[in-house]
């Protein structure tokens, strides 16, 4: 991914008030935002988050160190980032459209193009009808709206959010962290970036891709993580539990090592969503090409992208029935096997390794023959999966491991009743 902005060893100290001696703020900081993600600046109050941020946005200048936006340095204000405030900073003579057209103003837009601007991203935010209302007629969670429509109005490369939602009750808080979610997740977010600042651990994994972890006294980065779970994020989810409790210890213990949080790797890993008529319709095709074939190649023989071609690769890979190496697809021996056999021998095969190499499924089978009459509500399942995908994607592995399943008779599924069971014969 591209690299919007990039701090390079920042170093940032002030003059204490009776001029003796510098206070270091930040030390040899060293951080990157790039496209397509949300990053999150997690630390404790005093550990220069803010101020971190401030250079980045090139309100400040670093002590030492500098600061790329779009690879080239930044010596003032960078034009490619807004910001969202903590305090709202609303100008109170000013109506809500007003407040919102407010950078385009600046900028010199004119009036006709930066209203329609400033009505969009009210629209976007929630506040339309109140655009000729003054900040003093709003409460804080509306005030807050107005401050994130005077940034989205001049689609920024990267959004800066300094603590936006602290200053707020827990459920407008809430709420509005659900909306820039859904912002951001639906793909109309109006920035290639977001880069967080907030002493909230929750509500870092709740909206970020990757959390920074700054230590204070200097601030310093400790290090960061990968926020490696499904959108939107299911709060309650033992997996989200799992990596802020991680967090927390962290946070709490200063001298602690940063390392990926424990059992990252799911217990359920996810399923390519292919058909098995597919994966074997693919392999006999690539069996007949001499059993190895050039993906891009096999991709315009099928007149397929290589992007809807590779899922159907990935399960072949899955299952043992492939592999990929150096943009080539090979099928294995037991692929070849597979591709060749008889149909009773092929769903054999396809039977073996699925009990061999997919967790979900040695589990629904687990569960199947566990009970006197070989039949579970597909709920179970799905339960299981919520804690590891979003609803939406839980629903479409287990469409996946059903039609996996039902291919190799290992299970048949009623979806009118929602039952797995065991085949009759």
């Amino acid at each position: 991914m591209t690299s919007l902005l990039v701090a390079e060893h920042v170093t940032k100290s002030f003059l204490l008030p009776d001029g003796s001696d510098h206070y270091t703020v930040l030390e040899n900081v060293s951080v990157n935002v790039r496209a397509g993600e949300v990053v999150a600046l997690l630390g404790r109050s005093g550990c220069g988050k803010s101020t971190l941020l401030r250079i980045l946005a090139g309100l400040i200048a670093p002590t030492e160190g500098r600061v790329l936006a779009d690879d080239a340095p930044l010596t003032g204000p960078n034009p490619n980032v807004a910001m969202v405030f903590q305090s709202f900073a609303l100008l109170p003579w000013l109506t809500v459209q007003e407040n919102a057209e407010l950078g385009l103003t600046a900028r010199g837009v004119a009036k006709e193009e930066s209203e329609a601007e400033a009505i969009k991203a009210l629209r976007m935010v929630g506040l339309e009808g109140f655009e000729n209302a003054y900040p003093r007629e709003l409460s804080g969670g509306m005030r807050q709206r107005v401050g994130f429509a005077r940034a989205f109005v001049m689609h920024p490369e990267v959004l800066m959010m300094d603590e936006p939602f602290s200053a707020l009750d827990v459920l407008t808080a809430e709420n509005l962290r659900g909306e820039i979610s859904e912002l951001w997740e639906a793909g109309r977010f109006p920035a290639k970036s977001i880069l967080l600042v907030t002493h909230n651990i929750e509500e870092a994994v709740t909206l970020s891709d990757r959390v920074i972890v700054l230590a204070a006294n200097p601030g310093r980065v400790r290090g960061e993580l990968m926020v490696d779970l499904p959108r939107p994020r299911d709060t309650k989810s033992g997996r989200f539990k799992h990596l802020v409790d991680h967090i927390y210890t962290i946070m709490t213990n200063p001298e602690a090592v940063i390392k990926q949080v424990p059992g990252e790797e799911p217990r359920f890993p996810s399923l390519p969503h292919a058909r098995a008529g597919g994966i074997s319709g693919l392999l006999e095709m690539i069996v007949d090409h001499g059993g190895r074939d050039d993906l891009p190649q096999l991709a315009e023989r099928l007149r397929l992208e290589v992007d809807d071609l590779l899922p159907i690769v990935d399960a072949a890979v899955m299952l043992g029935l492939a592999e990929v190496a150096h943009g080539d697809v090979m099928v294995t021996n037991i692929g070849a096997e597979f591709a060749q056999a008889s149909q009773d021998r092929s769903k054999e095969i396809f039977r073996e390794q699925l009990l061999r190499r997919v967790p979900i499924i040695q589990t629904i089978v687990e569960a199947l023959r566990g009970k006197n009459n070989g039949k579970v509500k597909a709920d179970l399942f799905l339960d299981i999966l919520d804690e590891f995908y979003s609803s939406k994607e839980a629903q479409r592995q287990f469409a996946t491991a059903v039609d996996w399943g039902r291919y190799a008779k290992l299970f048949e599924y009623d979806a009118d009743e929602e039952i797995l069971q065991l085949p009759e014969d």
